[in-house]
């Protein structure tokens, strides 16, 4: 029921009032919070890591933001073809210690592999990267609805984005052979990946699991590697009228890590401490506005079943063993 309501509001976008639906969603993120459903608790275990010892009114207070800022997103998503390139455009804007490298990049003839989570509103951000840097390819995952799936890309292909599904044979190949030409963005969301290919690196207090898929293509296309963060910011002035919303966001670059420094290692351990460099600058970002992480599913090595994990680093168990044990010792 929820799936189809989200295709036919995408379908007949134009014919939705853009307030009356952020209300809706806004108001639906605030059901879910309170009742603690859809995510909420997943969510708020995911927070207790960034949060450290805050407290539980500011880790509620946070959790409440990343629903709204979540559903917020979703919104925005469905509703994105009736926006105006103008409108667009005004509801982001770049910084960030790697801004404007990858716009000098492009002067350069080169591409720019980039490593994100899920945060903010990448549609906008590929939107705006497409306009302002190069021709933006990304992977997006195998949703099991098919038509959820196809209204989704179908979104971003509208935005100039070229979509690649997860489960096509070859992708890292491609994505690489496409930055092997000048001026190509590639923007992986890679914060989440429980496959065996995934890697392991340290976040905040504990352990999580990214793709490897920004440091590879990074790599192999011996190209440096940036990170994203976004989140978002009031509008005023101006850019509030052009926007058409009282929001917008904030797409921070960081970087460039230089790959050359990780060519000569051996690949595992290269691939491993290349993630682990743009996980240190994305979990600083985390870190500055939890408020717009969108991270809903288990993602710390605590949350996560090791017995159906294949791969784990033998010092991760023991690690986790210890805490477990002391948390067992604190409760005795």
């Amino acid at each position: 029921m929820l799936d189809r309501l989200l295709i036919l509001t995408a379908r007949y976008a134009r014919w939705v009032p853009e307030t009356l639906l952020r209300g809706f969603f806004l108001l639906s993120a605030d059901i879910s919070w309170l009742l603690r459903i859809g995510g909420v608790k997943q969510l708020e275990a995911n927070l207790t890591h960034v949060l450290g010892s805050a407290g539980r009114k500011r880790l509620r207070h946070v959790s409440r933001l990343g629903m709204r800022s979540y559903f917020t997103y979703f919104s925005e998503a469905l509703t994105v073809g009736a926006r105006s390139p103008e409108q667009l455009l005004a509801r982001i804007r770049p910084a960030g210690t790697g801004f404007p490298d990858p716009a000098k990049a492009m002067i350069e003839s080169r591409s720019v592999p980039i490593g994100m989570g899920h945060q903010g509103n990448w549609d906008y951000a590929g939107f705006w990267a497409g306009r302002a840097v190069g021709p933006v390819t990304t992977v997006a995952e195998r949703l099991s609805d098919r038509s959820l799936l196809e209204a989704f890309a179908q979104i971003r292909r509208d935005l100039g984005i070229r979509i690649i599904l997860t489960g096509e044979s070859g992708i890292i190949e491609r994505l690489t052979g496409i930055l092997s030409d000048p001026g190509q963005v590639v923007p992986l969301l890679a914060d989440r990946d429980l496959s065996r290919n995934g890697v392991f690196v340290r976040a905040f207090d504990s352990w999580i699991r990214v793709a490897a898929g920004p440091a590879v293509i990074a790599l192999d296309s011996h190209l440096p590697l940036y990170t994203v963060n976004m989140y978002r910011e009031k509008l005023s002035g101006e850019r509030r009228r052009q926007a058409g919303t009282p929001r917008g966001y904030i797409c921070s670059i960081d970087g460039p890590i230089d790959t050359e420094a990780f060519q000569d290692l051996p690949r595992d351990r290269a691939v491993r401490e290349l993630t682990q460099a743009w996980v240190d600058q994305w979990a600083r970002g985390i870190g500055e506005h939890p408020e717009d992480w969108h991270m809903l599913q288990p993602i710390f090595i605590e949350d996560l079943d090791l017995s159906r994990m294949h791969g784990v680093p033998e010092h991760i168990r023991v690690e986790i063993r210890k805490r477990q044990g002391r948390g067992e010792g604190d409760r005795s």
